[in-house]
């Protein structure tokens, strides 16, 4: 990026062209130019003015070029006649700025007067007391009195729900626009509006449900003011009370930096305990953006229904037990058996996994397998993944992101929001699903397939790149298999995908999202291989901001195959007869039909948080430690391995998985558990060629990042916390060596045939999966169980919108409400994932029956 010269208040500073006043003076001249309105994530729109600023430019020889200096070499400086916004302006060369004169301290006094003349005097009891932008420019730019009457301010209603989650106090509301803007701007939801003008003018929701995005605890975050606190938060403590420990969000594959504020809690038995988790700024991975399932998560940690103590099946029954006779009787059958499966849970950190795979490397005959088995070919994303230095914000116009089979606002939110912004910069958004999503409307080519058939719509861009001659010559003296590629997909079976396929030719950067919506595991499979054909054919491997990301469901998926933990596995473990299976984080029997098929292991060791269905036919269950009480890493789907830190107090005598593992291990004869996860590591460093530098002490480096959101003083643009754990480190992929051989193949589409309706499981943000559903907060967001079919198909069943049927997949039965959707292909119904108290099916499968449900009506006396 080119560099220009500007002046602050005297001083020269040499600057990247084209950035932000606000944000170069505060990164670079470290001047905080006080600001309401203004946010670093935003369209700047100069409303509040409290960043007047005077402001020149530079005298230049217009013969020359050069700059005219004064007698004492100065620059020569042409100043404005009036004082400007400096969060309008972007920076050229000869800027001239002054932050520090009378005019300028005199604008700013006035401002915060105006302000406060509708503001109240909350700070005692404010939510946002300590750090508050607006209390602390106050401090330090504001007037010492006012001439406004105390008794003149406007009074408003204080404890307004905005939703459930969300609350707004419209008296400290300073119309500075910022929620309506993120809400507006940013995510794409028209959810939040001005109402009325004047000093009455105030924020109301126009959205049913109330505030129905994703992505609302963001607006408490990036409010100036106390004016909208968060329901689970609001009273809850104060800020300088805190203790902020670095950690990860335990649910999606992006690997959301975030900050649990946490305290000595007298309800909680003066236990610590998690008061509320906020964004950690990481502009590689989600900038300070966290979706709500995030924010609001987190209650299970701290659940009374959690487990505390071993326990062993004894005449039947469960019963508690000490540490040492679960052990034992583990390692008596451990050491008789002749065959084991172990199944990973979606966020098993990468220590856990290590012991665990050490552990079953004791029986000869072991399957290594990852929950849930949804997504396949974690091996092809080491090969063709994105390149180290990746980030969504260095993608730029004509750049492209290809999605396919996936649904990103709900599988992955924060993907989806990066790429909705990636869009709105210039970057061309390919789209190819069976059904429209909500990315749909933002994307520059929406290509649609049959379900089933996201292999033949790939294959099929790759027809069209190569009909266009936009195959990158360069890249093809190093990869094998192209000339039996091409001949495969000379008849492709969509023939209208050549402006999409010339677009990613003539793209300089591309990145693949691809999902597993309405596939089998064997197609998915396919599907990653077919991406990866794509990206090597046109060049867009081997470099940052290129590659092939999985929509992994789950926060350490990709670390589980990088440790040699796969779905096939996993489908291995339910089709055989094993003498131990170990279930390891998470409830296969309770969530997918084909676990059920566990039930007839002759033994089952299960580590869980809770009572599930799946520690309900287990002869042993071990208490293990949720992410918040104790050390580790997950690796998210952009390979960024990361760290996440001890927050709290352990739970009873719960463990972490690594150590249970390590400690079975060891009464087997191997070595002595390590003392810390940062030891296990270590181990991982040494054996595992892509994990050689994820040592501890390089993931928890934190350079600085622009723009400055994060900072110590609380940076007045909101209240976003510094980095302090480390903004982790990517693996390296084997496209990236300039001497690897690359190959491509032939896939084969594999499309199923089905006669009549055929259930799509589909993946919701908000489900009742075992970890969520503790978190009541969240309830009236987690949808009832229900299907979506289309309008046509609903009338040949016989049903409406609202009714209540019963199904029948799999032979299970299921009573769920009816969605009509018009936009569904004929012939599919969706169902979405655990959201019953039922196992689902976990691939498209046929619908054997579905009768409607008849509500008896109520009979009334009189």
């Amino acid at each position: 990026m080119s560099e220009v010269t500007i002046y602050i208040d005297g001083q020269e500073y040499r600057v990247p062209a084209n950035t932000n006043l606000v944000d170069v003076a505060k990164f670079y001249a470290d001047n905080d130019i006080p600001v309401f309105c203004y946010h670093p994530k935003m369209a700047p729109v100069g409303m509040c003015r409290m960043c007047l600023v005077k402001m020149g430019s530079v005298e230049k020889n217009r013969e020359t070029g050069e700059v005219v200096t004064d007698e004492n070499g100065n620059p020569k400086i042409r100043w404005f006649p009036k004082l400007q916004t400096a969060c309008t302006q972007t920076v050229y060369d000869g800027l001239a700025i002054i932050t520090n004169s009378e005019e300028v301290q005199v604008a700013r006094d006035d401002i915060i007067e105006f302000i406060l003349t509708s503001h109240p005097l909350d700070c005692p009891i404010c939510d946002k007391g300590g750090e508050c932008p607006l209390q602390n420019l106050t401090m330090r730019h504001g007037p010492g009195q006012s001439v406004f009457y105390y008794e003149d301010k406007m009074h408003l209603d204080k404890h307004v729900p905005l939703g459930e989650l969300i609350y707004l106090d419209r008296e400290r509301c300073i119309q500075c626009a910022r929620c309506t803007r993120f809400c507006d701007e940013l995510v794409g939801d028209d959810v939040l509006a001005f109402h009325e003008r004047g000093r009455r003018l105030q924020i109301v929701t126009i959205s049913d449900p109330p505030f129905d995005t994703k992505f609302s605890g963001n607006t408490t975050d990036i409010c100036p003011v106390g004016a909208l606190t968060t329901a689970d938060f609001r009273f809850g403590a104060r800020p300088w009370e805190l203790k902020e420990v670095p950690s990860l969000d335990p649910y999606g594959p992006e690997g959301a930096n975030i900050s649990l504020s946490t305290r000595l809690d007298r309800d909680a038995g003066g236990r610590i305990v998690i008061k509320r988790v906020m964004p950690r700024q990481n502009e590689y991975v989600n900038e300070i953006w966290i979706s709500d399932k995030t924010r609001f998560g987190h209650h299970h940690t701290r659940s009374d229904e959690r487990l505390t103590k071993p326990l062993i099946r004894q005449n039947g029954q469960l019963a508690e037990a000490s540490w040492e006779e679960a052990y034992q009787v583990i390692t008596d059958r451990l050491r008789a058996a002749k065959s084991l499966g172990v199944i990973a849970g979606p966020n098993q950190s990468n220590e856990d996994l290590w012991e665990l795979k050490q552990l079953a490397s004791h029986v000869e005959n072991h399957h290594l397998g990852v929950f849930p088995a949804t997504m396949s070919g974690g091996d092809i994303v080491n090969t063709v993944g994105v390149g180290v230095g990746t980030n969504f914000l260095d993608l730029k116009k004509g750049d492209v992101i290809v999605v396919v089979a996936s649904d990103l606002e709900e599988e992955a939110p924060i993907w989806y929001l990066r790429t909705k912004v990636a869009r709105d910069r210039g970057v061309k958004l390919v789209l190819l699903n069976a059904r429209p999503t909500k990315l749909s409307k933002y994307a520059k080519y929406n290509l649609t397939y049959a379900y089933g058939d996201a292999v033949s719509a790939i294959n099929s861009l790759i027809s069209a790149v190569i009909g266009a001659g936009k195959i990158n010559d360069e890249i093809l003296s190093r990869v094998d298999g192209y000339d039996e590629l091409a001949k495969s997909v000379k008849k492709p079976a969509y023939t209208n995908f050549t402006e999409a396929a010339e677009a990613i030719g003539d793209a300089q950067n591309m990145i693949v999202l691809a999902g597993s919506e309405g596939l089998t595991l064997a197609q998915q499979r396919e599907l990653m291989q077919a991406c990866a054909n794509l990206l090597i054919v046109t060049g867009h491997v081997g470099r940052p901001n290129n590659g092939l990301i999985p929509v992994w469901h789950g926060a350490n998926i990709q670390g589980a195959y990088d440790l040699g933990f796969t779905a096939e596995a996993t489908e291995a473990i339910y089709q055989e007869s094993l003498d131990v299976v170990l279930v390891a984080g998470c409830n296969p029997v309770g969530e997918v039909v084909e676990a059920e098929a566990l039930q007839n292991a002759n033994f089952v060791v299960v580590t869980s948080l809770f009572e599930t269905e799946t520690t309900a036919i287990a002869d042993v269950v071990l208490p293990r430690q949720s992410f918040a009480e104790r050390d580790g890493t997950f690796t998210s789907g952009e390979r960024r391995v990361q760290r996440f830190y001890t927050a709290q107090g352990v739970i009873g005598e719960s463990l972490p998985d690594w150590r249970i593992f390590a400690e079975i291990h060891y009464r087997l004869g191997g070595p002595k558990p390590k003392l810390s996860a940062g030891a296990v590591m270590a181990e991982i460093n040494k054996a595992v060629p892509s994990y050689a530098e994820m040592r501890y002490k390089k993931l928890a480096e934190v350079p600085r990042q622009f723009p400055d959101v994060g900072g110590e003083d609380l940076y007045y643009g909101g209240t976003a916390y510094q980095n302090r754990g480390g903004i982790g480190q990517q693996t390296p992929t084997v496209a990236e060596d300039p001497e690897a051989r690359l190959s491509v193949r032939p896939v084969e589409a594999m499309t199923p045939k089905f006669d009549g309706l055929v259930v799509i499981p589909t993946t919701l943000l908000y489900d009742r999966g075992v970890l969520f559903r503790r978190s009541t907060l969240m309830h009236q967001r987690i949808p009832a169980p229900h299907i979506v079919i289309n309008p046509e198909d609903a009338e040949a069943q016989g049903i409406t919108d609202g009714d209540t049927v019963a199904i029948v997949v799999e032979g299970h039965r299921y009573e769920v409400q009816v969605k009509i959707d018009k936009t569904l292909p004929r012939g599919a119904v969706l169902m979405p994932r655990r959201l019953s108290n039922r196992p689902d099916p976990s691939v498209p499968t046929v619908l054997e029956s579905i009768e409607k449900i008849v509500q008896p009506v109520p009979v009334t006396e009189g």
